[in-house]
């Protein structure tokens, strides 16, 4: 029994219960692949963000039994004491060299990239320009930073432009920050624009390329190189989590910053660095995506495959450019049905509603992956119309 205490939190969720919104955890038994098992039911896995499927690629688990046997199974401490192991510098010159930039650090994960680092390089005397749409991680850390937060509304240049200009003369240091591909929407951010006027507003730009990474650019090197932007995007943010199929998230920049983040990036600071295994599986996702671009041809051509099929069916899917494609529902109660009668006939995509998503735009979010055949993206297109129809979501 709750103490009296907590009653409220029991309280909260009773609410949740009677909204239709409150969402049990799925539990995976077994690996993370197309087709996989779920609370004792085999499913088509949209809800996945191994985007290459190199969370169960045969190199990366012998890359991480290997580095096991060698250098046991954790590093016992934290990166500035006694937890910086040779195979984690060689990871991060794999990554800076991957990213073209002059150096990067790897975090515990892509939140604590992005939250810490906001909030090591910019003060309450500084501002920050935000997306509406950026990452909660974004979010996190502009609040950490206790620095003034304006926000312009999702894509917008103009709108983007017109809070520069109502900063001029402004004497602390000014953050632009972006997601690259923003994780509910699918769509891209317009980068190209915003670095124009991060470098007519004396701007620091910064891209979350979580979604990005082992995704666009040439071998998934991100959003950076989809626009062939080296070298005017000051911060670049990437995951280690998602496309490259293990665990973790890094900063790439100039040497000097990534040192002061080894000084003042306090989940650097003050967390215990990875298992020398996630380094390595890691290190030998990098090599995949340097030698089989096939990968990321084959996420692109299944992507396309299922976002027509979609279309073709009638469902709104948003502005969607990317593998994640959102199925726009508007009402979350009735998103959250839609999810679970889909994962009873044989479907897991997620229902998505606020605060992850604004009130009246819920959703359920699908993401391919290269490993989906055609002949599951077809059954999961036949299960979507038949369940849509089912609940007069579409007609």
């Amino acid at each position: 029994m709750p103490q009296a205490q907590l009653q409220y939190l029991t309280d909260e969720l009773n609410k949740l219960r009677e909204q239709g919104l409150y969402q049990k955890l799925r539990v995976l038994e077994g690996e993370q692949l197309p087709v996989a098992r779920f609370d004792g039911r085999e499913v088509i896995n949209l809800s996945s963000n191994n985007y290459l499927g190199l969370a169960t690629h045969p190199k990366l688990k012998q890359r991480a039994l290997d580095a096991i046997h060698k250098l046991g199974v954790g590093s016992g401490a934290v990166r500035t004491i006694a937890g910086t192991m040779s195979i984690h510098m060689e990871l991060e010159d794999k990554i800076a060299r991957f990213k073209h930039a002059e150096a990067s650090v790897v975090f515990q994960s892509g939140f604590t990239a992005n939250a810490g680092t906001v909030a090591a390089i910019i003060g309450h005397d500084d501002v920050i320009v935000s997306d509406e749409l950026n990452h909660a991680s974004i979010i996190d850390g502009c609040r950490l930073s206790k620095a003034e937060i304006r926000r312009f509304p999702h894509k917008d240049v103009e709108a983007c432009e017109k809070v520069l200009k109502g900063l001029a003369g402004y004497k602390g240091h000014k953050l632009l920050i972006t997601d690259g591909v923003f994780s509910m929407d699918g769509d891209i951010a317009p980068l190209p624009d915003l670095v124009r006027l991060s470098e007519e507003y004396g701007c620091i730009m910064m891209i979350d390329d979580a979604h990005a990474s082992g995704v666009l650019g040439r071998n998934g090197r991100g959003t950076v190189d989809h626009f062939g932007l080296h070298g005017k995007v000051d911060i670049q943010v990437g995951t280690l989590s998602k496309a490259i199929g293990s665990l973790g998230g890094y900063i790439c920049s100039t040497r000097d910053t990534i040192e002061f983040l080894y000084h003042r990036g306090r989940p650097f600071l003050f967390s215990t660095s990875h298992p020398p295994s996630v380094a390595a599986s890691c290190l030998a996702a990098f090599q995949l995506l340097e030698e089989e671009p096939q990968l990321i041809e084959r996420l692109w051509t299944n992507t396309r495959f299922f976002k027509a099929g979609l279309i073709k069916l009638g469902f709104n899917t948003g502005a969607s450019e990317t593998p994640i494609t959102p199925i726009m529902v508007g009402d979350a109660a009735l998103a959250h049905e839609f999810s679970r009668e889909l994962f009873q006939a044989g479907v897991f995509a997620q229902g998505i509603g606020y605060p992850t998503v604004p009130v009246g735009k819920a959703r359920v979010r699908t993401i391919v992956t290269a490993t989906h055949t055609t002949d599951q993206l077809s059954q999961a297109l036949e299960v979507l119309e038949r369940v849509a129809k089912a609940l007069r979501i579409l007609n």
